[in-house]
């Protein structure tokens, strides 16, 4: 291997280490990364683990033990984040027969943003509910639409990195759970009283004062392992619909849709029409 070569590896392996959306927080970047390494280290991650939702051992457990909770069997609305870890989570929830709704990763490019899956169809059309559990599965077969034509959720999962027992959480820093979260309670597709959950590895789970809390950072309510439920005791109240000030340039830029959403959900609020 030549020395430029050599060298462009190093820097790319640093910047994926870093996380893609790295120097946001400089507290929850270092926790990422500690969690992303210790993660690695003990061997109890599934494949890639830098800048993601990362997988780990012990998923399906953790699916299991939410399904078991009267949170989840009240449910007859769901949605789930599209990463690995949850592909257990979106399976038992086709399994028990509830709706389920799955954001495009990242939001997608041009398309419409979620699909929503319901397993009485899937079955009409043959389709195997662990196809439709995984991301790519789900984009293919789901039906696509809209933030504002999803019905209201009776429990939202998330994607984590790091939380903790007073119901603070992170992910891999691009922002999406906090905005799709805020969007929702500003269209009201939940409420105060829509549990917000995660299904994480027990190595995720930190000290209160590792993870600084954000005025836009939605609160869990429920963190689940492949070892405990946890119920939370957040501190405070939900951070509400979006906060606009701290919505990051590059969201705004590359979240094809946010524009268009942001100018009918200030319209809205303000009693007038779009422009």
């Amino acid at each position: 291997m030549s020395h430029s070569t050599l060298t462009s590896t190093l820097e790319s392996t640093e910047e994926e280490r870093a996380g893609r959306w790295a120097g946001r927080n400089a507290d929850k970047d270092r926790l990422r990364a500690e969690i992303w390494g210790n993660l690695e280290s003990s061997g109890m991650n599934i494949g890639p683990v830098w800048s993601r939702i990362s997988n780990w051992v012990g998923a399906e457990v953790a699916a299991k033990r939410l399904s078991e909770l009267d949170i989840w069997k009240r449910a007859k609305v769901v949605k789930c984040n599209p990463d690995p870890p949850q592909i257990p989570v979106r399976l038992r929830a086709l399994y028990d027969g509830k709706q389920l709704y799955m954001p495009v990763p990242e939001f997608g490019t041009g398309e419409l943003p979620w699909v929503l899956l319901d397993p009485a169809k899937l079955e009409r059309d043959g389709v195997q509910f662990e196809l439709a559990a995984t991301s790519q599965g789900a984009v293919s077969v789901g039906q696509k639409l809209g933030f504002e034509d999803m019905m209201p959720l009776d429990i939202a999962v998330c994607g984590c990195i790091a939380v903790t027992r007073s119901g603070g959480r992170t992910g891999k820093g691009g922002g999406f759970a906090d905005l799709e979260l805020g969007l929702f309670r500003d269209l009201g597709k939940i409420t105060e009283e829509t549990p917000i959950v995660t299904t994480v590895h027990s190595s995720m789970v930190v000290d209160d004062d590792r993870l600084p809390i954000m005025p836009h950072d939605s609160l869990l309510n429920w963190i689940v392992t492949e070892k405990e439920a946890i119920e939370t005791k957040p501190a405070g109240r939900q951070a509400g619909g979006v906060h606009w000030d701290l919505v990051q340039p590059d969201q705004l830029q590359d979240i094809w849709f946010l524009k268009d959403l942001k100018a009918k959900i200030l319209a809205d609020k303000a009693g007038q029409p779009p422009r």
